[in-house]
């Protein structure tokens, strides 16, 4: 095996392969662009019922009652279920994307309890012989409700006088303990160096507070799924997530049922971003399933999930940046502020961590607070936390550059974090490319173009850890000499085009040989979810060990055809070559004459890799992007935009530029329009995509891409996480260049036409 992993090696230094890097047909194109594709909603069973829930009209109340004796009575409906027919779990902490989550906050926010704590919490579940049935069920349930106080904006929640949440929320992390509740779940600092010594060094001091609103991922698809349960008691789902295995621990904790007695099938998925690292509708679907006998099918409509699934984090930041006048970062401080929604779990601390980690900044300290307010619980969106607090350190290093008058690229290479440079939260970087991101950017013709009248430029960079953790993979042989490659990560970005490519590459075989599938939970090992831009890094790694492994097998199976040590047989090009010096003549054996003569040799080849892959290549990002402003509407048009990412190496470079495309135009977004908006009485106003303003082709220009690749020598071809990195620098890049065509500092999002004809006015006024 040493040979093969030799060839591997130097393959990787020469940066030359048979299929990395190419750009194939997506194994999964055909059935999506034909229809066949099945997603969440398309599976029907055999008696299949409908499920609905029905959610709260209020963003704060005490549930005195509630009467469902109405609905139960009405034919055709099978089973009804309320937060009484759930146990209560205590507080429990595990891993959760990102972010650790409590259990106890899921079960709860899947279905209320004492109180409903934002405008469309679950209250009560129907299952019904139609969906007209269980819509006039819904109707029949009367829920007695005390409306309370609620607070919406993270800093009145804050306030000593605010409406608080939940009675026995005690702020965490702050000294001394305190004794009272409040909405803020909890406090986390980060700090390096002397802030105190630094500021005082510094010659210029930056020092602004900016907002960001809360915003929706947005996917196509809505959350959906199928749940079924035997009489024996086990229950099988069938859903749209970004994590099977996920969905079935989440599963067991919410109904108390054991983790065996639950098979996970993943659907296509239409889009997850982060928002599908949770559950909502599946234990639901499991309760009615046990009560009605029923396979149960429950699909949100777009209203329920603008409603009752998680955005992200709006935000109040403080940045203060220090520095010398020949543009030298002394010293940084941020106080990053995020709504959690309902419940505690936001971001915030992950903002911390990447606000700053672009850039040697001797002296920093990061203070971050968790608080809860009468929203939707936030869920993860793309990089959770960063963009927000880099749109804070970006936007200020843009107004440092304009009152040092140095070029904001050149400021940004002078302070680049490199080889050696300590972050924030403690590790010291090892082989990174941000560097190289700034170099690419300068030398983009995008840099140097000309700008006319009302145009501004802007430049913002971006920085994710990227993750490893646990992830299975099996590659298994047929008869034929084809392969099947099993993993458990459901595709969200291209993974599976990435994991054939992987295994055909370590097996020396034609692509279209090689078959991906993403195997439930009952035919592949435990694999964390897709999230933190893990999977082709880390289920890759595990992937091209368990071709390795298969590789291994083969050398083996051809040495006992013929008869000789295994030392004298190498496989190359996807064959075994016999290197013995008196029987060097041998023809090869190709993969395909070995799995026909498994039975001969020892049986079925496969391969099996459980793995909790570590060596994650922190990714680094720098975005251009050219606006015009219109000085009496205050629109906003994006001329053009360039997303430079290093990616340590493109596995399918198509795949890899949609996902900076992507994040791009998600980031582009939440800068200029996306917003959740609430009335005075904490209702949703734009709970759909005519009134929630997502960006569509005709707003946006084609996107430039520029794939950088320094390796990470951590995996086998050297590949980064990409996915997250391209969401953190548009909303600094954006609001730098309307700052600049605009003339005026803008540092509230969304740049909306009302708000920045509202600052142009008043800096008309104010002369």
């Amino acid at each position: 095996m040493g040979n093969e992993k030799e060839a591997l090696k130097a393959g990787i230094e020469q940066g030359t392969y048979k299929w990395v890097g190419t750009r194939p047909i997506r194994p999964d194109g055909a059935d999506k662009v034909t229809g066949r594709a099945a997603f969440g909603a398309d599976l029907d069973l055999p008696g299949m019922v409908t499920g609905t829930v029905l959610r709260s009209p209020h963003a704060h109340a005490r549930i005195r009652s509630i009467d469902t004796s109405a609905a139960r009575a009405l034919p055709g409906v099978l089973a009804v279920v309320t937060g009484a027919d759930f146990p209560e779990l205590p507080n429990e902490v595990a891993a959760g994307g990102e972010a650790p989550i409590n259990f106890r906050h899921i079960s709860e926010n899947v279905i209320a309890r004492a109180k409903v704590l934002y405008d469309g919490h679950a209250v009560a579940a129907v299952a019904a012989t139609s969906a007209e049935i269980a819509a006039e069920a819904l109707s029949r349930i009367k829920v007695d409700y005390e409306v309370l106080p609620h607070v919406i904006d993270v800093l009145d929640a804050m306030r000593e006088d605010a409406p608080v949440l939940h009675e026995g929320l005690i702020t965490n992390g702050v000294e001394p303990a305190p004794t009272k509740a409040s909405n803020i779940a909890g406090r986390v600092e980060f700090a390096m160096g002397d802030v105190a010594q630094g500021f005082a060094e510094a010659e210029i001091i930056i020092e602004r507070s900016y907002t960001t609103a809360a915003v929706h991922q947005g996917y196509i698809e809505p959350h959906a799924c199928v749940a079924s349960v035997t009489a024996d008691g086990a229950a099988t789902i069938w859903c749209s997530s970004q994590g099977q295995f996920m969905v079935r621990e989440f599963c067991s904790k919410v109904l108390s049922m054991d983790i065996g007695n639950i098979r996970v099938t993943p659907a296509e998925i239409g889009g997850g971003f982060g928002g599908k690292t949770t559950v909502y509708l599946e234990p639901l679907a499991v309760a009615l399933a046990q009560r009605s006998g029923r396979p149960v099918h429950m699909v949100m409509t777009r209203s329920e999930v603008f409603r009752a699934s998680g955005p992200t984090s709006g935000t109040h930041v403080h940045i203060k940046l220090g520095a010398k006048r020949d543009g030298s970062f002394v010293a940084g401080e941020m106080e990053l502020k995020y709504q959690a929604g309902a419940f505690p779990g936001s971001p915030a601390f992950l903002g911390g961590m990447t606000g700053f980690s672009c850039y040697e900044i001797p002296h920093a300290k990061a203070v971050c607070w968790d608080v809860v307010s009468n929203r939707p619980k936030c869920a993860a969106y793309r990089a959770p936390g960063a963009p927000m607090a880099s749109f804070g350190v970006e936007s200020a290093i843009d107004e440092l550059a304009q009152q040092l008058n140095m070029d904001p690229l050149e400021l940004r290479l002078k302070n680049a974090a490199k080889t050696g440079t300590r972050t924030i939260y403690g590790p010291k970087f090892l082989e990174i490319g941000y560097a190289e991101t700034l170099q690419a950017a300068k030398a983009h013709p995008h840099w140097s173009a000309p700008l006319g009248p009302n145009q501004g430029r802007g430049i913002a960079s971006g920085f994710w850890f990227n993750i490893g953790g646990q992830s299975s993979a099996a590659v298994h042989v047929n008869e034929n000499g084809s392969v099947s490659v099993v993993t458990g990560n459901p595709d969200i970005g291209g993974s599976r085009a990435s994991m054939a490519i992987m295994a055909a590459e370590v097996l020396g075989m034609d692509l279209d040989q090689v078959k991906p599938v993403i195997g439930d939970t009952g035919q592949i090992a435990y694999s964390f979810l897709t999230g933190g831009s893990r999977v082709t890094f880390a289920t890759g790694m595990a992937v091209v060990q368990a071709a390795e492994n298969v590789v291994e097998q083969l050398r083996q199976r051809a040495a006992k055809l013929w008869k000789i040590d295994v030392e004298h047989v190498i496989w190359r090009d996807g064959a075994a070559h016999c290197t013995k010096a008196d029987e060097a003549a041998r023809a090869p054996l190709s993969l395909a004459e070995i799995a026909h003569q498994a039975g001969r040799t020892g049986g079925p080849i496969s391969g099996g890799v459980s793995i909790n892959a570590a060596g994650a290549g922190p990714g680094f990002g720098t975005h251009i992007c050219d606006v015009e402003v219109d000085p009496e509407t205050g629109g906003v048009k994006v001329l053009r935009y360039t997303a430079i990412q290093d990616v340590g190496r493109a596995i399918h470079p198509s795949y890899v530029e949609g996902q900076l495309q992507g994040g791009a135009v998600q980031g582009i977004g939440w800068a200029l329009n996306e917003e959740y908006v609430y009335d005075a009485k904490g209702r949703l106003q734009n709970a759909g995509f005519l009134d929630y303003r997502m960006p569509v082709c005709s707003d946006l220009p084609m996107i430039d891409t520029v794939l950088v690749e320094v390796p990470n020598p951590a995996h086998p071809y050297g590949v980064r996480g990409v996915g997250e990195v391209p969401i953190v620098p548009p909303l600094a890049a954006v609001a730098n260049a309307v700052s600049r065509a605009a003339g005026l500092r803008m540092t509230d999002l969304p740049l909306s036409p009302p708000r920045l004809l509202a600052a142009i006015d008043g800096a008309k006024a104010a002369g």
